[in-house]
């Protein structure tokens, strides 16, 4: 028996970090069948411990680092 996983959801401006509030860009589901959302900072200080209890990443850190595409006049 095989099962379909879908795909994580983008996040949004809307999610919020769990510790601090402010915007999520990791978003951690856990064995237990939960998820927990973290910012960057958060994300790389509970890193280690979360590798323990996850199941799966969604990691969208990298969009801080982005530029944005300039805008044509």
């Amino acid at each position: 028996m095989t099962t379909a996983v879908a795909p994580s959801a983008a996040l949004t401006a809307e999610d919020r970090c769990d510790r601090c509030g402010a915007q999520a860009y990791l978003r951690v589901e856990l064995a237990s069948g939960g998820e927990l959302l973290f910012c960057a900072h958060h994300a790389r200080e509970h890193g280690d411990a979360l590798k323990d209890i996850a199941v799966r990443f969604h990691d969208e850190s990298h969009r801080l680092t982005e530029r944005p595409a300039p805008v044509a006049d």
